[in-house]
């Protein structure tokens, strides 16, 4: 994080004693110069694999943030782009930050907002340690209903550290950390990156009616095992 620009720790924590929406809406004018952001060599990899898949016609960018993935759709779909998210203040942000002609929708991604088969594509970067995994199944259920036929739901997904490894103690902790803390402080504030699970979340997409096929994002790299470091999900609406 930059140490002028982005958030103190004074303000960090305030975030963190909040709720997850009132969080991010005093995190936002600050939030690009946090590590939440998602990185661009992530999202120019997740690019270049949606531009072999595509071109696409409307877009949605779920939990769209301060609008980071708004470029991707904007590369890729031939027709006008949306994002949606419950910050009033990311939303904000991204209207100011974003140039291209976008649709900006305030709500929460449990309930979308739009007709079925509104979208071709949509795309999720870095949201999904808000939900509890009990609550993975009805979302994606709501983004099946808005794409039609063979649309596409597509988000990039980190290999996760090796087990002893300073990157697996970190997120332990942090895991650790949010879990006490929604223990003794109300209201909750849920972020747990642990519980998303590359092999229960293919699972619950097929469940909801998605064919899952993995693209490895190899501009990333690879572990020393050779594995992809990072993963793109790609759901085809069946």
């Amino acid at each position: 994080m930059s140490a002028s620009q982005g958030p103190t720790l004074r303000e960090l924590a305030v975030q963190a004693l909040s709720s997850v929406e009132h969080g991010y809406d005093l995190l936002a004018p600050k939030f690009d110069h946090t590590p939440y952001r998602t990185p661009q060599p992530v999202l120019e990899a997740v690019t270049r694999t949606l531009s072999g898949l595509g071109p696409f016609g409307r877009g949605l960018d779920l939990c769209c943030g301060t609008g980071a993935g708004i470029p991707v759709l904007g590369a890729v779909c031939r027709e006008r782009v949306a994002g949606v998210d419950f910050s009033a203040g990311m939303l904000a942000v991204a209207r100011d930050r974003t140039h291209e002609a976008v649709d900006w929708v305030r709500a929460d991604v449990r309930a979308l907002p739009f007709a079925p088969a509104a979208f071709d594509l949509v795309v999720s970067f870095g949201a999904f340690g808000h939900f509890l995994p009990g609550e993975r199944p009805g979302l994606f259920a709501q983004v099946r209903s808005v794409l039609g036929p063979g649309g596409r739901f597509a988000f990039p997904v980190a290999a996760p550290p090796r087990p002893g490894s300073l990157g697996y103690w970190t997120l332990l902790g942090f895991d650790t950390a949010m879990r006490v803390r929604n223990a003794v402080w109300r209201p909750r504030f849920v972020m747990y990156y642990r519980d998303f699970g590359l092999a229960d979340v293919t699972r619950e997409l097929a469940d909801t009616g998605f064919r899952v096929d993995l693209y490895a994002l190899d501009e990333l790299g690879r572990r020393p095992d050779g594995s992809p470091r990072c993963r793109l999900v790609v759901a085809t609406a069946v």
